[in-house]
């Protein structure tokens, strides 16, 4: 991947019960009374098709000259009509419900680090004109085991530069955010560098209102230093995607908390 320089995006700071028609109006249940009130007649002319031969040209002409063909008796309910492709296409459109984890075991804890730094500025991004390395964006979302969504959740990440190397003296790729309503958040940084003992990760601190914090580490898939980092754990992995069109990549986790 070729690193490139990032400039930051320049911001401003979700019919059963109905008679059959048949001809002219007249329904089926309307015609059936009409006969039973005339008599055993009409219903001997119905039998034959309202004409003396009982042929299909005689029914036919009967029809022309005004008659009225009574439909096959039946207890079949009254035909529904399937709804358009155009009334489809109109109908209202529920939003997708978010995905839960594959489990509702609790995200791991992890080491925080020799790293950390408190009172980190509140921010979603990271990126800072002049920064080198490949944009990356993580998003997710923070619930408990009952995947119920954890509003207003802090999230506090770092991480090191490019090249492998915190900035200890200031706030470079250091920040925290809070999770919205619906327990999501989302972070524009960097990929983090690699340093000697440890593979590609991401620390993160995430504390929901008055509950103790989870202090943890997300990771990536296929890092050749996976194998040999003692801290390393796979459920702790992001799911990346594709790189994207113009060389960025991105990445989902779900930090799941056991709350009370």
């Amino acid at each position: 991947m070729l690193e490139t320089e990032v400039t930051p995006p320049n911001r401003s700071d979700p019919g059963a019960g109905h008679d059959r028609s048949i001809g002219f109006g007249l329904t089926r249940r309307r015609l059936l009374g009409r006969m039973a009130a005339a008599g055993p007649l009409a219903w001997i002319i119905a039998a034959c098709g309202g004409g003396a031969s009982g042929t299909p040209e005689a029914s036919d002409a009967t029809a022309g000259a005004g008659g009225v063909q009574p439909a096959a008796a039946t207890d079949a309910p009254a035909a529904v009509d399937e709804p358009t492709t155009e009334a489809l296409a109109e109908a209202p459109t529920l939003a997708p419900t978010p995905a839960c984890p594959d489990d509702d075991d609790p995200t791991p804890a992890q080491t925080e680090g020799p790293f950390y730094t408190p009172d980190t500025p509140e921010r979603a991004s990271l990126l800072e004109p002049g920064m080198v390395g490949t944009v990356l964006v993580v998003t997710g979302r923070v619930v408990d085991t009952d995947c119920r969504p954890i509003s207003g959740a802090l999230l506090d990440f770092w991480h090191s530069d490019d090249a492998g190397v915190y900035d200890n003296a200031g706030y470079r790729l250091r920040g925290h955010q809070f999770a919205d309503s619906d327990g999501a958040w989302r972070l524009e940084t960097i990929m983090p560098g690699v340093y000697t003992g440890r593979t590609r990760h991401i620390h993160v601190r995430v504390q929901p209102p008055g509950v103790q914090i989870l202090t943890t580490q997300l990771y990536f898939p296929g890092e050749a230093a996976n194998a040999r980092d003692g801290i390393y754990r796979p459920e702790l992995e992001l799911t990346m995607a594709g790189d994207e069109s113009d060389g960025s990549r991105s990445g989902t986790f779900d930090f799941v908390l056991a709350i009370g």
